[in-house]
Parts: structure tokens; C-alpha cells; sequence
């Protein structure tokens, strides 16, 4: 039955079932994240970091009630170019497939798919997380939950700054979600290598990660792990300035009333118009560094047995 729904690139099935290294890769920061070229040109990239390290790249998306496993470069520059790709995650997964729509992956739901298809690695810029003002909001992010419950290790740049830090640390350890620094005892945030708040374990190896999520999912414990990997310093922005220009635009936000999956799209492009295309630039490099580290990482799981 998952067959309907389910179409693995043979490629990415190749490597899969041959036991070699494979990264997923989210479509939403293709569709939302990003203007058209530079998104594609990123996400092209990132694919090229991925093989360079001697792993596949697999880009998840949903393309006519299809869930993919492996983009074309023509269906990467489709997702790109449209204007009203929906942005999906767990809940609008079976309505996205049921009526054959196109869907960007949010992290939640391109964990999803990459278990569905056997993928343990994912490489993404940020997580989503606890909004600020959650306390009257309730505004959390599926990624979270998804966290708990699915066997995928995901590689990232700490949780987006535009989030309650403290919050989402609370939350994924109320869920048992281990928050690993790759060497660093402290979350990046995101657009800054600091955050003030400490990791659960500083790691300085993707070995040493590896043999970590092997024994998580050994001794049955379900759910992935976070894997945040900072931002290579020279793209670092100033803490200060990106904080001020996160305050603006989510007070911005608060007023124009956006919520909900509206609000990540909207304060990201907020920011980038506050700090002149330097964030913009600044996402662009973690991602890449996050590729790397998630390449590193699906080499060394796929060696251990």
C-alpha cells in the first residue's frame, strides 16, 4: 500500500538498499525559505556538498500527491519557481496526498518520509521550536513532537532565533530528545554561534554521534536526536543586531496578527529586509555546513552494524 504513496529515486534506492550513506533534505526552505534563483541555486549546492563527501543526497518533497524521495534538478527548479506550494507538515501530509496538491516538506514531515524510506540522516538550517509568546499562544512547532517519536537523527543550526530558546530546550527534554553541541557546550543560534544556553552533550566527533544514535535505537528508545552544528564564525551575524531585528519583526508580526505556519515564512523575510540580504547570506552558509556535518555523519552510521 505505501507504494502508492511512496516513490524512491532509484539512485537514492540504489544506496539504500545497498547500505550506503544517504542525507535527506527538506523542501521547504526551497519553497518558503528563500527567493527564487537563490533558492534552487542552494539547494543544488547542497546537493553537491552531499556527493562530494561520498553520500547521496535525497530532497523530499510532495509532487502531485506523491511523496518523493530524491528530487530531479527539474523538480528542485519546479519547487522554486511555483508560487502556492503548500507548505506541509504531519497533519497536511494525507490531505496533500489524497487530493494530489504539491508540498515543501517542513522538518516534521520530511522526517517522516525520510523513515518511511529507511533514511536515518537529515540536514536541515533550523528546527522549529517554542514561539516567543507561547505561553498565551500555544504556538509550538510539530518538529518537536516529531523529535519524540521518529528514528531520525537531524543535523542543524540550533533552534531558529526567532523562537523561545529556553522554551524549546524545556520542551525536547520533557520529550527525551537528546540536544548534542558538535563541538560546543553551547545552542547555536541559528544566524550566531550563541544562544546562553548550554547543549546536553558537547560531541567532537560524527563517530562519536553515530555510535550514540546506534545505541539510542538499539536499546529501543524512539525518536531522533539533535544534532546542532554552529555557524563557521566568519558568517556569523552580530549577536545584538540580529536579536534587535528578530524583536522588530516578531513585534511586526504581533501586530499584523500572522500565526500559526504563517509566521517562520514571514519573520525570516523580516529579517532579512532589517539586516539588508545579510541574513539571508548567513543562512545560506549554515545550511551548507550543516550538509557537510550530515554527510560526515551518514558515512560513519553506515559503517556501523
Amino acid at each position: 500500500m505505501l507504494e502508492k504513496y511512496l516513490d524512491i529515486n532509484p539512485e537514492v534506492k540504489e544506496a539504500l538498499e545497498s547500505g550506503k550513506a544517504v542525507v535527506a533534505l527538506e523542501s521547504t526552505i526551497i519553497s518558503h525559505g528563500m527567493p527564487y534563483p537563490k533558492n534552487v541555486e542552494m539547494a543544488r549546492n547542497v546537493e553537491n556538498i552531499i556527493r562530494s563527501k561520498g553520500a547521496v543526497p535525497a530532497t523530499i518533497a510532495i509532487l502531485n500527491g506523491v511523496l518523493k524521495v530524491g528530487l530531479t534538478a527539474e523538480e528542485i527548479e519546479y519547487l522554486g519557481k511555483t508560487k502556492n506550494i503548500i507548505k506541509t507538515s504531519r497533519r497536511d501530509i494525507p490531505f496533500i496526498a489524497a487530493n494530489k496538491l504539491d508540498g515543501a516538506t517542513t522538518v516534521a514531515s520530511t522526517m517522516i518520509i525520510a523513515a518511511l524510506a529507511g533514511i536515518k540522516v537529515f540536514a536541515t538550517g533550523g528546527i522549529g521550536g517554542v514561539h516567543r509568546g507561547a505561553a498565551e499562544t500555544f504556538d509550538i512547532s510539530a518538529d518537536l513532537q516529531e523529535l519524540a517519536q521518529t528514528n531520525v537523527a537531524v543535523v542543524c543550526a540550533g533552534a531558529k532565533s526567532i523562537l523561545d530558546i529556553g522554551l524549546t530546550l524545556e520542551y525536547l527534554e520533557t520529550q527525551g530528545v537528546p540536544v548534542v553541541g558538535f563541538k560546543t557546550e553551547e545552542l547555536p543560534a541559528f544566524y550566531t554561534r550563541k544562544s546562553g544556553f548550554k547543549v546536553d552533550y558537547k560531541v567532537d566527533s560524527a563517530e562519536e554521534i553515530a555510535a550514540a544514535i546506534k545505541a539510542k535505537w538499539d536499546l529501543g528508545l524512539k525518536g531522533g536526536l539533535l544534532v546542532t552544528n554552529p555557524i563557521p564564525e566568519q558568517y556569523q551575524m552580530d549577536y545584538d543586531t540580529i536579536n534587535k531585528a528578530i524583536e522588530d519583526a516578531v513585534k511586526e508580526a504581533d501586530e499584523k496578527g500572522i500565526k500559526g505556519k504563517e509566521s517562520t515564512p514571514f519573520l525570516l523575510a523580516k529579517v532579512k529586509e532589517i539586516t539588508g540580504g545579510a541574513s539571508l547570506e548567513a543562512n545560506i552558509q549554515l545550511v551548507y555546513n550543516n550538509a557537510s556535518l550530515g554527510a560526515d555523519l551518514a558515512l560513519e552510521l553506515s559503517k556501523l552494524k
